[in-house]
């Protein structure tokens, strides 16, 4: 009988240890969750692809990461990434990031563009329904296979007519058919576009209850088509149409106007509006030289002149000749634009509206360092922003933004236990990378950081 007694002991032990047994433990890390502001050194269990615990004990893994002297914060979200290849995937995850996303301008066709991650992606991928791409389709000039950008021409440049912009709309409806988590409207590639056809856009935004990720008409100082104007147009948009919007690289299309740009979106908010930004922390953007960017006048209304334009593979500063052929090529050619100043970039990046996204592309560095970029100026360096601030714009905010369009950025572990502490977790993914759709979510990561 104690024999008995004593083997039923030991599997009720066994069962019970198996139960403490976690997939992984990250042990000893400073655990950040910048949305109930916790903070402190603590051990993380993962089950499931889950958090299932956070505890001061130790606790029991399969696998264990030692994480002492590093931070462990939920994955970064990057809500404006074009470069979509392995990798670029490779260092986005370097960077901390755990899932990119192109809702700037979209896929041109979203159900290759998810047909083709399908077990096959490093990191979680999303996309919103380009209506450059749209637009150029039912002008009859559909974009080139790995291209995203429509080649400056009667496509970009001439207004589309009621029966065109029905059939845009019917475009846009069936790619958000297909899995799009917004549209993405790139308007300054598109100059001809109406107010009205803008306006238009936003209202099938609207009838899906997504929100609209715009590039705005247009940068610079000059009216008509100053950034302050743009800002108006979209804002405009939005307010008509009841759609969200999201404003990309608000320092890149405001330029030295960033912070008037920003207190417009902040009184539209004050409002009622549902208006959200984003910034990056270079100087430099980067676009396609042959795109209507750089229809005439772009050097008046953005305050600068060829040389300011550098090829990225070569390093090569542009005269009007090498301009003038590279615009006029059907080739695309991405190239550098130095447009900004450090003083905007320090003023924009610790506004609490702004978001952190890359707008990453191959040939620009804020493809693989935007993050620990942001970390290591403002953080670190400035004392501009506190880390958990800064954690918050990359990974509360674009998560709350995402939650417009799928209920996986809402999704939460069981809050987990805790010796000292009950916290809810930060958002948690599926064992592996998927689409932003409601059967997948945001991982956790970990990245060094200074304490």
């Amino acid at each position: 009988m104690r024999k008995r007694i004593l083997s039923l002991g030991l599997l009720l032990l066994s069962t019970f240890v198996a139960a403490q047994q976690y997939d992984l433990v990250i042990e000893g890390g400073r655990v950040v969750d910048p949305e109930t502001a916790f903070d402190a050194v603590r051990n993380i269990g993962i089950r499931d692809g889950k958090i299932a615990r956070i505890s001061a004990t130790p606790l029991s893994g399969r696998r264990v990461i030692h994480a002492t002297g590093l931070v462990v914060a939920p994955g970064f979200i990057d809500l404006h990434q074009h470069a979509q290849d392995l990798a670029s995937q490779r260092v986005k995850a370097f960077d901390g990031v755990t899932a990119a996303l192109e809702m700037e301008i979209g896929a041109p066709d979203v159900t290759p563009f998810l047909n083709s991650k399908q077990g096959h992606s490093l990191i979680h991928y999303g996309s919103t329904a380009s209506y450059v791409a749209a637009r150029a389709l039912i002008f009859g000039a559909p974009l080139a296979g790995g291209t995203i950008l429509p080649k400056s021409g009667p496509a970009t440049d001439q207004p589309a007519t009621p029966e065109q912009i029905e059939r845009i709309q019917q475009r846009l409806r069936d790619q958000l058919d297909a899995g799009a988590l917004g549209v993405g409207m790139g308007i300054e590639y598109a100059p001809g576009a109406s107010r009205l056809e803008v306006i238009d856009m936003f209202r099938v935004a609207a009838e899906r209850k997504l929100p609209v990720y715009t590039h705005m008409r247009s940068a610079g100082r000059v009216d008509p088509g100053s950034a302050i104007q743009s800002a108006e147009e979209v804002i405009g948009a939005a307010a008509i149409t009841g759609a969200s919007l999201h404003i990309v690289h608000v320092n890149s299309t405001c330029l030295r106007d960033s912070l008037e740009c920003i207190s417009m979106i902040e009184g539209a908010r004050a409002r009622g509006l549902d208006v959200t930004t984003e910034a990056y922390p270079y100087i430099a953007g980067m676009t396609a030289i042959n795109s209507a960017v750089f229809n005439p006048g772009w050097r008046e209304k953005q305050g600068i002149d060829y040389s300011n334009l550098v090829l990225p593979d070569t390093g090569e500063h542009l005269t009007k000749e090498r301009f003038d052929e590279l615009h006029s090529s059907s080739k695309p050619q991405w190239v550098l634009i130095f447009a900004n100043t450090q003083e905007i970039v320090d003023a924009v990046i610790p506004n609490p509206l702004i978001m952190i996204a890359s707008d990453g592309l191959e040939g620009h560095p804020r493809n693989a360092g935007t993050f620990s970029r942001v970390l290591a100026q403002y953080v670190r360096e400035k004392k501009t922003l506190t880390l958990i601030e800064a954690l918050r714009k990359m990974t509360l905010m674009p998560a709350q933004m995402l939650e417009r369009s799928t209920p996986a950025a809402r999704r939460k572990a069981p809050t987990p236990t805790s010796s000292s502490s009950t916290r809810k977790p930060s958002p948690t993914a599926p064992p592996s990378p998927s689409p932003w759709n409601p059967a997948s979510a945001c991982t956790i990561s970990w990245s060094q950081e200074r304490r």
